[in-house]
């Protein structure tokens, strides 16, 4: 069992920056791809970016590719979202997610859940 907390969202002018961070316990967590989703109100569920186990590799959705930057520090048990140049479009509930495959953007393929936070980005 892996247990995820996110934290660091909040409001934010379109043009800003926010640094999510979701801190892992349980399992050990080197041993996972990590990844990040967000989900608007009304939408289903969105990849965002992910990370081998090792921390070698990302992954990004061509939505958030420049903009976003994936990193881990497996002795932490955390990994990191640093979002720049965000836009209005952004806003959603982020999420991150522990799975065994690299990469994979189907959120079926995760196997554990944090439960969220949410990132507004005003216009």
């Amino acid at each position: 069992q892996v247990q995820l907390v996110e934290s660091g969202g909040g409001l934010v002018q379109a043009g800003g920056s926010l640094r999510l961070s979701c801190a892992a316990s349980g399992r050990t967590f080197s041993n996972y791809a990590m990844a990040w989703f967000r989900q608007a109100p009304g939408k289903e569920r969105e990849f965002v970016t992910a990370i081998k186990w090792s921390g070698s590799s990302t992954y990004y959705a061509d939505s958030v590719k420049g903009r976003f930057t994936m990193s881990r520090d497996n002795a932490k048990n955390t990994v990191y979202l640093q979002m720049n140049s965000l836009k209005p479009e952004d806003t959603a509930a982020y999420y991150c997610a522990a799975g065994r495959l690299y990469p994979v953007t189907d959120p079926r393929q995760y196997d554990y859940w944090g439960q969220g936070t949410q990132v507004t980005v005003s216009s």
